[in-house]
């Protein structure tokens, strides 16, 4: 073996940045031969949720994620195989789907549409009605005729699985929203509140947005120079006004009876909120109304109140009087609903329920749209919120949003491959006017190979940690490199002067690195408020920027110095 390249690859810094460069690698573990397609989410209530397909965590990285690798034995290489096997779905068909981790058996429901009419049918409701006469409960049935509009129901097919699925990841790279699109939030606390209030408010915010049916999704605190709270909501995928309204909303919602509070909205007061469709949907007792320039229509779903809640409601209705509206008895007062202090509905209370502790009741609310189908869309949506508030309760603040950001998952591809272009670029332009510069192979190829270890470490770092790659990162990166070419050449500089002059090699090396050391406290001190300037937007420039000066300064720039000390010795 030549003996400069033994002296090389036995020498301590340059195993060093092998060792570390390897662990990179490992960290990213790339594969270029995925296949199928990652489990981005799973839609509640869905054929797949059903089969025990659960939404994946937040956390969990890219490589780990439960991939779909085939469906009825056919196999599913890439997005457009899975769309293709979607596309022939037929109602209740049975699926065997193979992924990743387990094998699951679903099968397809009827893709149901209700289309409601213009006209009205009779409707016979029986209802069972609870009377004290001389203190014996006596229970009567009561059979009702009304009037309400017609529908008819129609078949779509079948439904789709309640996958959301993307190209398997060929690495633990994590794309931030300008990468692969989605919708970025910034909130802000109306009041400073603790330490333990956010994380309170982050938890709660986490779980509206899975319960809302959202996922791979980032929530996390932020900050200013200036002392400022801010909370982080990024969302692969979402819509941006849906999302708006979900985390804007403090989510306070009460049922009073005149002043008094019945009960709360979460897990305290309430045990069982229905979602499916037996129990939950468009009244068809109010259904759609036409009502000039307007159409509006009412949704209801059930709920179970805890035994504390009940028996409130029992004393509270204990001494109301009754009144009669269309032949109908009612208490005297309503059950009134509150959204964020502002109400939102009005119920009557049955006579039947003076003094009753009853754990099941109605909750209604309405939509409205310039078409009917608009009204049941916003009906709808109302109440799916309005469920996911009453499910996971009122944030312990009110939160103002700041700004907004949506970013098309086009848009994003285009972003990456600018910047994957503009990487390739930028990379062979530096090859060029280092070897222009310096008209030696053995010192324009080490600091090649030198800056793609750098890059290759950072991002390595980045996959280990979980930080999210987005276009802040990108720059970070290429000013991580930049300064770490810099850094080179003032090495190659000094030891080249140092071949040509009879001066000691560790002294050259030594001045090259009090400029260079000089240099990074220099950045460092420079990058350090970017972690907690701009709300937390800036953090991934400065976090790479980091890494990269880091590692470079006491690992990479080191070996440099040690090879080109090695082939320019004698």
């Amino acid at each position: 073996m030549n003996p400069k390249l033994k002296k090389l690859v036995t020498n301590f810094r340059v195993l060093l940045v092998l060792f570390v460069l390897i662990l990179a690698i490992v960290a990213i573990n790339p594969s270029f031969n995925s296949k199928g397609v990652a489990i981005r989410s799973v839609d509640f209530n869905s054929s797949a949720s059903t089969a025990g397909i659960y939404n994946p965590s937040p956390g969990v990285s890219p490589r780990s994620r439960e991939v779909v690798l085939s469906m009825n034995n056919e196999e599913i290489n890439s997005l457009k195989d899975y769309n293709d096997f979607i596309q022939k779905l037929s109602i209740n068909q049975t699926v065997n789907v193979k992924t990743s981790k387990a094998s699951y058996i679903l099968r397809t429901k009827p893709n149901v549409e209700i289309k409601m009419l213009n006209e009205t049918e009779s409707k016979v409701i029986s209802e069972v009605i609870s009377e004290d006469i001389n203190g014996t409960i006596v229970n009567r049935t009561v059979t009702k005729t009304l009037k309400v509009p017609k529908t008819i129901e129609i078949v779509n097919g079948a439904e789709d699985l309640g996958l959301t699925v993307y190209p398997a990841p060929q690495t633990n790279i994590k794309k931030g929203l300008d990468l692969q699109g989605g919708t970025r939030v910034l909130l802000q606390p109306e009041q400073q509140i603790s330490k333990d209030d956010m994380e309170l408010v982050i938890s709660s915010m986490k779980e509206r947005l899975n319960v809302f049916g959202l996922s791979d999704i980032i929530v996390r605190s932020a900050g200013d120079l200036s002392g400022n709270q801010f909370i982080l909501v990024e969302i692969a995928g979402a819509n941006e006004d849906e999302v708006k309204e979900l985390l804007a909303r403090q989510g306070k919602f009460e049922a009073n009876i005149g002043n008094d509070t019945v009960f709360f909205g979460g897990k305290k007061d309430i045990t069982y909120v229905c979602r499916t469709a037996d129990c939950s949907g468009i009244d068809p007792r109010g259904g759609c109304n036409n009502q000039g320039s307007a159409w509006y229509c009412r949704f209801r779903f059930a709920i179970s109140l805890s035994p504390e809640a009940a028996e409130r409601q029992a004393q509270l209705t204990q001494n109301l009087d009754l009144i009669t509206q269309n032949n109908e008895q009612y208490l005297s007062k309503p059950l009134v609903l509150y959204l964020d202090d502002k109400e939102v509905d009005q119920l009557n209370i049955g006579a039947e329920l003076k003094g009753r502790a009853t754990t099941d009741i109605q909750i209604s609310g309405s939509g409205v749209g310039k078409t009917q189908e608009e009204a049941i869309t916003d009906s709808l949506t109302n109440m799916k919120r309005l469920q996911t508030i009453l499910i996971t309760g009122s944030l312990p603040v009110k939160l103002n949003i700041v700004s907004t950001d949506s970013v098309s998952p086009e848009l994003g591809e285009e972003f990456l491959r600018n910047s994957l272009f503009i990487g390739i670029l930028s990379l062979l332009g530096v090859c060029v006017l280092v070897f222009l510069r310096y008209r030696k192979w053995f010192v324009a190829i080490p600091m090649i190979i030198t800056s793609l270890i750098e890059l290759v470490v950072i991002i390595g770092v980045a996959s280990a940690i979980g930080w999210n790659l987005d276009i802040s990162s990108v720059a970070g990166i290429i000013i991580a490199i930049g300064t770490g070419v810099n850094d080179q050449i003032i090495i190659a500089d000094e030891t080249l002067k140092g071949a040509v002059e009879s001066y000691d090699w560790k002294r050259k090396i030594k001045n090259a690195f009090f400029i260079i050391f000089g240099a990074f406290f220099t950045n460092f001190v420079a990058m350090v408020p970017l972690l907690f300037a701009g709300a937390g937007l800036l953090k991934g420039f400065a976090i790479t920027t980091i890494i990269g000066l880091t590692f470079g300064v006491l690992i990479t720039r080191p070996a440099y110095a040690r090879v080109m000390e090695t082939l320019l010795k004698e």
